[in-house]
């Protein structure tokens, strides 16, 4: 008998691959298609959903002014083709909004992180901020993946348990520096980390000039003035600023900071890469505990 040519043989081979491929996957169920606004929503869905889901975050540049954004035609496609999406709502990323909107589906579910924490109207968006708000969303991305995939209910179930006890760790970090800090007077740029900041019991000055800056308006030359004299005098003990917004005014403040020895503090609002949800938290908790530490605090 001839024996199969080997190009032949090889073919058959790959066609036999593809056809077991092919055959797998529809035994496997398809992945919860998940779509995060914000890329710190998107790390508690991928935690929470393991294998099971596919997590796309939209907003995943820390270097990226998140006031300048603009949703790109394969984000809108994403957001369309999405089972299940989580945004921060509260007017922070409206632009989320329109989309879901425009591409409607019949069963998807949103998460809306406003809406779960009942969140004030006019208040400050920033609500991954406060310590409370990333458990309640994470309790309801967890229900979201069991209604929609009943199968591995108790995956993930057992990996909100193990999401839980991490953002704990950052509520006992909040009230340990709470204890420690508290009343302290500081300042900042943008009202990015204003939730925190009164988690952690410390008095805010110059809030006109931050909801000024986050409002893209011009400050008064009074609040301008009173947030100089602050940081000139010393009367604040740290200046906490969103070093993904470049501003002149607000480099101008830090330039007067650290002439007048007043230590700053660096946060973001988008979740750096490579760690996660409750590293970023700590790490920034840990630099404003120092800062306030200091010998001129």
């Amino acid at each position: 008998m001839q024996a199969f040519p080997t190009l032949l043989i090889a073919s058959i081979v790959a066609l036999g691959a593809v056809a077991s491929a092919q055959a797998q996957a529809q035994k496997e169920p398809a992945k919860i298609a998940v779509v995060a606004a914000q890329n710190f929503y998107g790390d508690i869905a991928r935690r929470i959903g393991g294998e099971h889901v596919n997590v796309i975050s939209i907003m995943s540049n820390p270097d990226q002014d998140p006031h300048l954004f603009e949703a790109t035609p394969s984000q809108v496609r994403d957001v369309a083709d999405a089972q299940i999406v989580i945004h921060n709502g509260g007017h922070y990323d409206e632009w989320m909004e329109k989309l879901l909107k425009a591409a409607p589906r019949p069963k998807r579910v949103v998460i809306n992180a406003a809406k779960i924490v009942n969140a004030k109207h006019g208040g400050n968006p920033h609500l991954w901020y406060a310590p409370a708000t990333m458990p309640a969303v994470a309790r309801s991305i967890a229900a979201a993946f069991s209604q929609a995939d009943s199968a591995h209910a108790a995956d993930y179930t057992q990996r909100l348990g193990e999401t839980l006890a991490d953002l704990d760790r950052v509520s006992k970090r909040v009230a340990e520096m709470r204890a420690k800090h508290a009343g302290k007077p500081v300042a900042a740029t943008e009202p990015v980390f204003g939730l925190m900041a009164d988690a952690l019991g410390l008095t805010m000055r110059n809030q006109s000039f931050q909801r000024a800056l986050m409002n893209e308006t011009e400050p008064s030359a009074r609040d301008i003035a009173a947030f100089e004299s602050d940081l000139k005098t010393g009367k604040v003990k740290a200046l906490i600023y969103n070093k993904q917004v470049s501003e002149k005014l607000a480099d101008r403040l830090l330039s007067i900071a650290r002439a007048s020895k007043v230590p700053v503090v660096a946060v973001t609002e988008t979740q750096p890469a490579g760690v996660t949800f409750h590293d970023w938290m700590l790490g920034e908790l840990d630099a404003l505990d120092k800062a306030l530490t200091g010998p001129n605090s």
